[in-house]
């Protein structure tokens, strides 16, 4: 079994994010993998061993890219690719699909593609979906557990507001994968040392052999939200039937009910 996992590097949700003249920024603070995409990893790690398979981790962006895929050898990946190309600086979601489904086509044989549930950064959950259009294969997203897998099927299990949900698709096949699954391993000292002194393959559009998706959305303008005034209160009184009754009149005083 094949198995491509996407990662990618984000700033470290401790960050403390500013807006400088329309630029995010966010000081000092390192870029890290997308925590969610550590869950994939782990997802992927977990099927691989289960089923005699191999992972190959891949990402787009630039050069500091190649520290996620690091991270997600040093986790236990057997090979890591990043792709990148100047013209794909400002690609969307759908456009960035499309080179997903790209570089699954490139690697060949692949069985699993597996993402995280999002990213933390831009934060729409749409790669996984969208990449599975592209393809024309399934997509089981929200994945919390996989009952089943064999050679032409899969079933996994939806973590879903209501509850949990047993959806099967045929293989090949995109899955999303949420926390549910597993607590991500973490690196070992072997698996770092490799993966610091591995060469990561650099793909351009190029070598994927399609040329630059057109991107139909852009950030026109980035702005920090306007700050607000806070005040707290503390209710107080001799009890508890007391305290409820003060703050039951502060909140109709204020308009919540």
């Amino acid at each position: 079994m094949k198995i491509a996992v996407f990662v990618k590097q984000v700033p470290d949700s401790a960050a403390k994010l500013s807006v400088d003249n329309g630029t995010v920024n966010w000081g000092d603070a390192p870029l890290v993998i997308n925590p969610w995409d550590e869950y994939a990893v782990e997802a992927a790690l977990q099927l691989a061993e289960k089923h005699n398979g191999e992972v190959a981790a891949i990402s787009l962006g630039d050069e500091n890219a190649k520290e996620a895929l690091k991270h997600a050898l040093a986790m236990g990946a057997a090979s890591a690719t990043l792709v990148s190309d100047p013209a794909l600086a400002k690609a969307d979601a759908a456009a960035a699909a499309r080179v997903f489904a790209a570089a699954v086509q490139k690697l060949g044989g692949v069985d699993l593609a597996i993402f995280g549930k999002q990213a933390i950064d831009s934060d729409t959950g749409l790669a996984p979906a969208m990449t599975a259009r592209v393809l024309g294969w399934p997509a089981l997203s929200m994945v919390a557990a996989i009952p089943s897998l064999d050679a032409g099927s899969i079933k996994v299990e939806r973590a879903i507001e209501e509850g949990r949900q047993i959806v099967e698709g045929k293989l090949p096949a995109v899955l999303s994968i949420v926390k549910d699954f597993a607590e991500p391993r973490y690196p070992s000292f072997m698996g770092i040392r490799k993966a610091s002194k591995a060469e990561i393959p650099v793909w351009s559009l190029g070598d994927l052999g399609i040329s630059a998706p057109d991107s139909k959305v852009s950030w026109a303008e980035i702005s920090a939200p306007p700050a607000r005034d806070v005040t707290s209160e503390m209710v107080t009184g001799a009890n508890a039937d007391e305290i409820a009754a003060k703050l039951a009149d502060l909140i109709i005083a204020e308009g919540v009910l």
